[in-house]
């Protein structure tokens, strides 16, 4: 039995994916997907994702490339940039044999001193983001974050661009605890990049109808 995945797209720009069975796949079934679509396995299951369509793009690029600019060095020098933090755009995290792969994630350098060249990385990182769609909302909130918990990150962003809307959570020992929640045009440091003011209206994009969509 086979299942198809639908891409994470705007609804009308979907496509569609034969997948393997759900239980069935391996890491070989992601690296067999084209080179279009980002692969995650989760116990067997594996899913697949085209590449985001333009409002999921353009959150993802404007918080990586403010947090890059402000926290992705070492930091210490006096009137500087905070720095200390290696902030990377869609990495692949091992997990056993799960296999995921965030939007955005980072590690302090001080538990992470050294960024090794590899292309995948087993260790858990402190902070990472989740820019969603409609289609991916289950798989982001559900599975996934259920994975990180388990796994020791410390902090995840859901961000939702079609509702102009950032989650913020802090893991606890019992589970996530909701920290905070930002909308629309909110100007806020978010944890755990306080110190960096972020301006929510320059990661949203006015939609507009696609003509014979």
């Amino acid at each position: 039995m086979t299942r198809l995945a639908r891409s994470r797209e705007i609804p009308s720009m979907s496509d569609s994916l034969v997948l393997p069975s759900p239980g069935t796949a391996s890491y070989a079934d992601v690296e067999a997907l084209p080179e279009r679509y980002v692969g995650e396995l989760i116990d067997g299951t594996l899913y697949a994702q085209a590449r985001p369509a333009s409002p999921h793009a353009r959150a993802a690029s404007q918080i990586g490339g403010h947090l890059l600019v402000a926290f992705d060095g070492p930091g210490g020098v006096e009137s500087g940039p905070p720095g200390g933090w290696w902030i990377l755009f869609e990495p692949e995290l091992h997990f056993g044999a799960d296999v995921l792969v965030p939007d955005i994630a980072g590690w302090r350098r001080e538990r992470m001193p050294r960024l090794a060249a590899k292309p995948w990385f087993s260790e858990a990182p402190d902070w990472l983001c989740e820019v969603g769609s409609p289609a991916t909302g289950r798989l982001d909130r559900g599975l996934k974050l259920g994975r990180y918990h388990r796994t020791g990150v410390g902090h995840v962003w859901p961000v939702e661009p079609l509702s102009r809307r950032i989650e913020v959570f802090r893991r606890s020992d019992e589970g996530w605890v909701l920290a905070a929640h930002h909308f629309d045009d909110d100007v806020v440091g978010i944890e755990p990049f306080e110190r960096l003011p972020l301006a929510l209206a320059d990661l949203w994009l006015d939609l507009e109808p696609v003509q014979g969509a």
